[in-house]
């Protein structure tokens, strides 16, 4: 048998080299995996057109469970989940607690139009933040755009 050596990785190293101008990888080649939990369809679309622009890559998920299904069956672990307070089968931070458990290291934006000052208080204490309904976009974009120059 003979030995075949592969050059294809120095091809690559070379290219990226070339590109970037140094050798360290470059994190805005790899997007942010981020998840919208809302149940206004509207919401969902133009949160996720907006990052998808920004070029996010984005998922979206309708209620609470279909929220837990996509995070634990994600191959790629969520960087950002935003998510509603008031979904149709949880009402409460319930969702934000189990993303923070399952997802200690995610961004975690609270959408909601009933942000108690309970409310906001007890998801600030779980390290998320909060964003209050009607919101622009420009805001929310500013909020998701950290994690891309920072994504620990």
């Amino acid at each position: 048998m003979s030995r075949v050596a592969c050059k294809i990785a120095e091809a690559f190293e070379r290219v990226e080299l070339e590109e970037t101008g140094n050798s360290q990888p470059d994190a805005e080649k790899f997007p942010v995996h981020v998840l919208v939990v809302d149940d206004e369809p509207l919401i969902r679309w133009s949160v996720g057109e907006s990052l998808g622009d920004l070029g996010f890559d984005v998922e979206e998920a309708t209620d609470a469970a279909s929220a837990l299904r996509i995070v634990t069956s994600a191959a790629v672990p969520f960087g950002v989940v935003i998510l509603d307070l008031r979904l149709p089968d949880m009402h409460d931070l319930s969702l934000l607690g189990t993303i923070r458990q399952l997802l200690p290291q995610a961004h975690v934006i609270l959408m909601t139009a009933f942000g108690t000052p309970e409310i906001v208080a007890d998801a600030w204490a779980m390290g998320a933040d909060v964003l209050a309904k009607p919101f622009e976009l420009t805001e929310l974009n500013r909020l998701v755009a950290r994690d891309r120059r920072d994504p620990n």
